[in-house]
């Protein structure tokens, strides 16, 4: 008896050369999960894991086109956005997702590459919350991320300023995980901040070891696992131990004397 086929994840982001993040980490991490991925290419990069050197912006109506194409060929369950370089390309990522509001969508919001590189126009913030974050189901800001979408002048010292910051950002459908990379301590917790402002804590141990594209890891985990149809939180919770895992096993250890 033939299986059913995988879940298809659209994944919409920019390429990283150095293959350490972006679109080949989304890749990667819904493939070892067991699902397939549909592509619309936002930007390409040209990177190493040391430095961003170049960034070329695709046209947003091609950007458009790739998404129609791509739902139109697959039975696409989930969608995961990562960098979306500029407006124009925010503005018509959401008219694509207005007209399937029926998808769960999980955003990353890609400011900065993880060497500092810079990877959204700064007059794309505001598109990105009033225009794109109230169609998706998920955002996953890290601290500073966090902070930027908030207007807040830093990132939250605290669980309980970064909640007050994630409350700001609900729409009323999506939720927000704030995750607990940037925070101290012996444990790294992930709040999630649910459409009616409840939380819920997700645990683990911190690891010393370092690893890019983490964020690209955990947001597309957390879309293949929903368009399994697996609930919220339970997508975060394999989401979470699928990235410690991996970082337990491959990450890099911090150098001598650092």
């Amino acid at each position: 008896m033939a299986l059913d086929a995988p879940p298809c994840v659209l994944v919409i982001a920019g390429s990283d050369s150095s293959g350490g993040a972006g679109i080949a980490r989304d890749i990667e991490t819904i493939a070892a999960i067991g699902g397939r991925t549909c592509l619309a290419v936002t930007a390409i990069t040209v990177q190493t894991h040391a430095a961003v050197r170049t960034v070329e912006t695709l046209d947003a109506d091609l950007v458009a086109a790739q998404m129609r194409a791509a739902l139109e060929a697959n039975p696409v369950a989930a969608i995961k956005i990562g960098m979306l370089a500029s407006r124009e390309i925010i503005a018509a990522v959401s008219a694509v997702l207005g007209e399937h509001r029926h998808l769960p969508v999980v955003l990353d919001p890609v400011f900065v590459s993880s060497s500092g590189g810079s990877l959204l126009s700064v007059d794309a913030i505001e598109s990105l919350k009033q225009d794109l974050m109230p169609l998706c189901r998920l955002v996953t800001p890290n601290l500073p991320e966090l902070a930027l979408l908030a207007g807040a002048s830093h990132p939250a010292a605290g669980d309980d300023a970064a909640i007050v910051q994630a409350r700001t950002l609900l729409s009323g459908k999506n939720a927000i995980l704030i995750k607990g990379g940037h925070a101290a301590g012996p444990r790294s917790t992930d709040l999630l901040v649910a459409a009616d402002g409840t939380v819920a804590r997700f645990d683990a141990p911190r690891l010393s070891a370092s690893m890019r594209g983490t964020g690209c890891m955990l947001a597309s985990a957390i879309a293949i696992h929903l368009a399994a149809g697996h609930p919220l939180d339970d997508s975060i919770r394999h989401a979470k131990a699928h990235v410690f895992d991996k970082l337990r096993a491959e990450g890099t250890p911090p150098a001598a004397g650092g």
